[in-house]
């Protein structure tokens, strides 16, 4: 793959650091309220050209102004298998170019990296599946069956405008669709010399934005007040800030405690896997967080003057559960804040987990060790979450494979809506060969 050259003399996998620092360009900032975000359709044109360039014909879908998914069905040579979903975001996080090192938005190769906003999260990957599919088009490489290409909007809040949207009003795009693959996944975690875990992402963690809510009678702010809402609904939230919540170790997470206990030459402590977890590095702040539900308080609103004890106080707590755990937690949680505070649920989506096996998984393992004779391929829990909670909604069977063979000094977590993202191009570059190996087999 890495040698063989396109018509225009460039290789696929050198096109692939052009295509990542060219969408990186596109300011697809996605601040949650349609009227600030910016860009999803100039990106959905750029990737809807380069598709049709090599005879793809990809579909838009604007589900609002503006808010534009691409998608395309690349025909294989047995269409009667079920089909594979390939699925990828243009939208970023918002980035203040006063904190780099360079313009967010500047795709800017310096250093071995490809630099800005969106390089891991995700239009590194958004740019392998372009220079692998580009690739075969122009070779007349057919996959083993149909792939369904999908570049999406608004998934940086939750997808409400991009891949929901697409499962709610265009089902027929999935057709024969029974597996998928995204972000986040198939990233190196360098423990020795001779060994790299590759962290498969086969679970993610459930979203639920609640809003707290303490209604009380307001006053003059000259007086003493007892009942006060602001004061009641800060100490709940405090409290709830800093509570933790019991250990539960899905199959998942165990599965991955395991593997890393094994490396390690650490013996797993069940009831205290942070043991474990801490001798793992960077990476350890999202293994960490899924060995426990999370509640953490984010915003607070309350009153409209300083001399006014106003009537109502609320605060919004991003809560990360665990898959199956969701009544659970809400139990937990009422015991956490009491019974005087009212909950809303903002947005709810639950979490997924499937098994580590088949076909699929096999191929992704095979290749990963093809390109790399130290990879260890192991399962993990993403403490996040990605479009894949969409899809399961179809009953798709979902993982996180994103292959980046990454520099063992390397924070890569801390790069996810970080200051300085970027992303190594060696990196993209095996990652376009893993994943046409990959895609030839599965």
């Amino acid at each position: 793959m890495t040698s063989v050259e396109t018509s225009t003399g460039v290789t696929a996998a050198d096109e692939v650091v052009q295509l990542c620092s060219e969408l990186i360009r596109i300011d697809t900032t996605n601040t949650g309220d349609t009227k600030t975000s910016a860009g999803e359709r100039a990106a959905a044109e750029y990737v809807a050209e380069k598709l049709s360039e090599v005879g793809l014909e990809p579909r838009m879908y604007e589900s609002a102004a503006g808010r534009t998914s691409v998608v395309a069905r690349f025909e294989g040579a047995d269409s009667s298998r079920p089909a594979l979903l390939l699925h990828g975001h243009l939208d970023v996080v918002p980035a203040d170019p006063s904190e780099w090192s360079v313009h967010p938005f500047s795709g800017e190769q310096r250093d071995g990296y490809v630099w800005g906003r969106g390089a891991v999260d995700m239009k590194d990957f958004d740019a392998m599946l372009l220079a692998v599919v580009r690739d075969w088009k122009r070779r007349g490489v057919v996959p083993p069956r149909d792939l369904v290409l999908m570049f999406l909007a608004d998934e940086e809040a939750a997808g409400t405008y991009g891949a929901h949207f697409l499962v709610d009003n265009h089902p027929e795009e999935f057709e024969g669709v029974t597996e998928a693959i995204g972000e986040v996944g198939g990233f190196s975690v360098t423990m020795n010399n001779d060994l790299r875990l590759y962290l498969i992402e086969t679970a993610e963690k459930g979203l639920d934005w609640l809003r707290l809510t303490v209604e009380s009678r307001p006053g003059h702010g000259s007086m003493i007040h007892r009942d006060n809402a602001v004061t009641q609904l800060c100490e709940a939230v405090a409290t709830l800030g800093r509570h933790e919540f019991p250990v539960v170790l899905t199959d998942s997470v165990r599965a991955f405690l395991d593997e890393a206990s094994d490396v390690l030459g650490v013996e797993l402590d069940p009831q205290n896997p942070e043991e474990v977890i801490s001798k793992l590095g960077p990476v350890s702040r999202i293994i960490g967080a899924t060995i426990r539900n999370t509640a953490n308080p984010t915003r607070l609103d309350a009153g409209y003057k300083e001399n006014v004890i106003p009537g109502k106080a609320s605060a919004v707590v991003d809560c990360r559960v665990l898959p199956g755990q969701e009544e659970e937690f809400l139990a937990q949680l009422r015991d956490v804040i009491g019974n005087d505070i009212s909950i809303e649920h903002i947005h709810r989506q639950p979490g997924l987990e499937t098994t580590f096996d088949g076909q699929l998984v096999d191929a992704m393992a095979e290749s990963l060790r093809y390109f790399d004779a130290n990879a260890r391929p192991v399962p993990y829990m993403l403490s996040g979450g990605t479009d894949a909670k969409a899809f399961s909604r179809l009953g798709i069977r979902c993982f996180g494979f994103a292959p980046l063979k990454l520099p063992a000094d390397l924070d890569f977590s801390a790069l996810f809506h970080g200051i300085d993202e970027r992303v190594p191009a060696d990196a993209l570059r095996f990652g376009v060969s893993v994943l046409d190996r990959f895609l030839s087999r599965s």
